[in-house]
């Protein structure tokens, strides 16, 4: 595995995380407009997503709009497909982080990682502790670093089949464990699912979902710590010979 475009792919890495910080300011000021609107700072109180002035049919746009700009600066930055989907992930995990950043500097809130938040409200409300997307969003941010940074000597994205289910095993299992209270909730109609609030993050669940996420990263970091110790040794032969 080597360094891609050298100087260029570095200068393309930071455009994007520059462009994602400044995303999250936007958006966290956004957020911060709405909760001030509604009376509702701390997200986790009672009535949680209170219906006022239509808010949900701009904000559930919103959300969508949100993802579709980061998926497309990825596009727009990469020059292969693995390196587009690289930076695109790249963008969501540095956006999601600096988005608690900002709200923390804005309005002081969470005060810790472990504040419950409504992390997505499609296609339900997804519940969980700051510390769980934060997680996930660096360990996004370290694969997308990879493939977007260090082409394979030997490898296609879609040569590992078994890596790949299990890192969507473990998507599904943390999209379950952020939805599950919305889930019980549906049987007691849409009113239920905006008021509730869940009591208990399953942590062991999602660390199991967090592992088989981590998959594709520790089979790259694996063959780049590989390829590394190939090149030194070819050096060092060089270096012998010459």
């Amino acid at each position: 595995m080597k360094l891609a475009t050298q100087k260029s792919g570095w200068h393309r890495w930071w455009l994007v995380v520059f462009f994602a910080i400044a995303m999250a300011w936007v958006e966290s000021a956004v957020v911060f407009y709405l909760r001030t609107m509604i009376d509702r700072i701390e997200p986790y109180q009672p009535d949680p997503l209170p219906v006022i002035g239509g808010f949900a049919m701009v904000e559930l746009p919103r959300e969508l709009a949100t993802l579709i700009m980061l998926f497309v600066v990825g596009l727009l930055a990469g020059r292969s497909w693995r390196a587009r989907f690289g930076y695109a992930v790249i963008a969501f995990g540095v956006w999601d982080i600096f988005y608690y950043v900002f709200l923390k500097l804005i309005c002081g809130w969470p005060h810790s990682v472990l504040d419950w938040d409504v992390l997505f409200l499609l296609p339900m409300p997804w519940w969980g502790p700051v510390l769980a997307p934060s997680l996930i969003s660096m360990m996004m941010i370290l694969w997308g670093t990879l493939a977007s940074q260090f082409e394979p000597v030997h490898f296609r994205v879609t040569s590992n089949k078994r890596v790949w289910f299990l890192n969507s095993t473990g998507v599904l299992l943390a999209l379950y464990v952020f939805m599950a209270d919305s889930i019980s909730a549906t049987h007691h109609g849409l009113g239920a699912i905006r008021t509730m609030l869940p009591q208990r993050f399953n942590w062991p669940l999602f660390g199991v979902a967090l592992a088989l996420m981590a998959t594709p990263l520790m089979k790259i970091g694996w063959q780049f710590f590989l390829q590394q110790r190939i090149e030194t040794v070819n050096t060092e032969s060089r270096e012998e010979i010459g």
